[in-house]
């Protein structure tokens, strides 16, 4: 009996140990936002379909994109996520999936309150160049606006540019149609509004990216992403998340007079012709 008694304790260890091993860490930014917990929840999506398990450690600090970036070429995160460029592209491993199916580039305005009136006259683009634009230092949106002729103002930390629009540091900060309603319930203490008429719209997917030799959770990562797809669990996520449906909700995006502006930044392997994979204003049934 000793002897069976052992066996299974061994078996148990044995067992135990493997489950341990078997187990992989992925460490991400630290969760500051609805943003980021969505994005978060896009990875977790694409590992379920993966055989390996993995377990998501969360940074005690959120780092800006410039010293996320750093830490995963250092190896010190496992993934991070972006809008993508030629430059990110190159120096990482990108999981060419969308995702906010392209929604990071439709681009509404977060204004003080009361400043409607400077926005309403607006039917060219070139009457926004006489107001500037705020937004963050190494964003790929800075050099789209730039490239459009825009006057852009910029900063290196994000939480920066909400006081800079409170102190007329600039005019407009253009945010994702998802964005500026959770970020002025963040900020309550600040009068802003969102513009009611204007849309400027970039192609600029986020990705996934991980280091360029972590090859093995690249491959989960897209195997995941790219099944989630195929039985519609992407788009679930995507348009039952709160502050996705929110956004579309609140924008009212069909009825925007909209600028397309070119991201000159745009890596020639952006999936552009795969429609599965991008948002399309002119199909949404609000």
């Amino acid at each position: 009996m000793q002897y069976i008694k052992s066996g299974l304790y061994a078996l148990i260890a044995i067992i135990f140990t493997w489950q341990t091993q078997a187990l992989e860490i992925v460490r991400h930014n630290k969760i500051d936002s609805a943003k980021e917990s969505y994005q978060l929840g896009v990875l977790k999506l694409a590992l379920s379909y993966a055989a390996q398990p993995y377990e998501f450690q969360e940074r005690s600090n959120y780092l800006t994109q410039t010293k996320l970036l750093n830490e995963l070429d250092a190896n010190r995160v496992d993934v991070a996520w972006v809008g993508t460029s030629k430059a990110y592209e190159e120096r990482f491993l990108p999981v060419r999936v969308p995702l906010f199916k392209g929604l990071l580039g439709h681009r509404i305005f977060l204004i003080r309150e009361g400043e409607q009136q400077k926005f309403d006259g607006i039917t060219e683009l070139t009457q926004l160049e006489g107001l500037k634009a705020g937004q963050g230092a190494s964003w790929s949106d800075t050099k789209i606006l730039k490239n459009a002729g825009l006057s852009v103002v910029t900063t290196a930390k994000y939480q920066n540019l909400f006081h800079m629009l409170d102190g007329s540091r600039f005019d407009y900060f253009p945010r994702s149609v998802y964005s500026p309603w959770a970020e002025m319930e963040k900020h309550p203490d600040l009068p802003f509004e969102v513009e009611k008429q204007l849309m400027v719209v970039y192609p600029l997917p986020a990705y996934i990216f991980v280091n360029r030799d972590n090859l093995a959770l690249h491959k989960a990562i897209v195997d995941g992403l790219y099944k989630a797809i195929e039985d519609g669990s992407f788009d679930k996520y995507f348009f039952n998340h709160q502050m996705i449906k929110q956004g579309l909700e609140r924008s009212d995006i069909k009825n925007r007079r909209v600028f397309e502006l070119i991201n000159p930044e745009l890596s020639e392997d952006t999936p552009l012709d795969d429609k599965r994979l991008w948002f399309n204003v002119k199909s949404y049934d609000a």
